[in-house]
């Protein structure tokens, strides 16, 4: 299952961002999975969290085995020891527990996220020990397919409007002017911004300020080649 989103979407921002909409036709259509239980793709994002995708699918691998069913009230059935066992820290088994407590006993209402507003969804999801603004803006794309997500504190984001628009920098005030230029479909552009972001398109080149180590290293690799 994809994020879905339509033709109409595209010529809207293709009409708003001629930028962005030559990108688009260069790129063409983008798929990207969404996992529709918000509380298995919250467990996902924790598991995922600061290791590499190779072994965060290994555990989530080794999670499901052992649960089958990746429901609240099944993880709470297990003991910590038993989910450590799979390759979780304490720390992740903590936050998926605590997150799992809270939903079952209703004092995070997830089944009713769906019709709150957005800010409202990243309010309450923020309440869960571990996921900060950005897992929950990503878990409003992946798994709630919210249409109007641009996410600051991602990354690539960040770098795919670096990239597009020649910026050093993307400020709070520059990445506000592109959320209003992409909404009501914000989400959308994201999918191509971290295209654009992964190499993509031919010759888009981040025009961030070197760091202090590529600097050094780009100058001795100058002096190496003089020699």
């Amino acid at each position: 299952m994809y994020f879905e989103y339509d033709e109409s979407d595209i010529h809207y921002l293709m009409a708003k961002d001629p930028v962005l909409g030559e990108v688009i036709r260069q790129i063409g259509p983008v798929k990207r999975a969404v996992t529709p239980d918000l509380f298995a793709a919250l467990v996902s994002s924790i598991v995922g969290q600061q290791i590499s995708t190779k072994a965060a699918d290994t555990v989530r691998q080794r999670l499901q085995a052992l649960v089958t069913d990746l429901t609240p009230e099944r993880i709470l059935s297990f003991s910590d020891e038993e989910l450590q066992a799979v390759g979780m820290s304490y720390r992740k088994v903590t936050y998926i527990k605590n997150s799992a407590e809270k939903i079952v006993s209703g004092e995070i209402a997830i089944e009713r996220l769906h019709e709150w507003s957005d800010e409202e969804v990243k309010k309450e999801l923020t309440k869960l020990k571990g996921v900060g603004e950005w897992t929950a803006e990503m878990l409003m794309i992946f798994s709630m397919q919210r249409r109007n997500v641009l996410s600051f504190d991602d990354l690539g984001i960040q770098r795919g409007l670096r990239m597009l628009y020649h910026h050093r920098r993307i400020t709070p005030e520059l990445f506000r002017k592109y959320h209003r230029r992409y909404t009501p479909v914000a989400s959308v552009a994201s999918l191509y911004l971290w295209e654009i972001a992964s190499g993509a398109v031919p010759g888009m080149k981040d025009y961030a300020p070197l760091s202090e180590a590529e600097k050094k290293r780009r100058a001795k690799e100058r002096r190496r080649r003089k020699k």
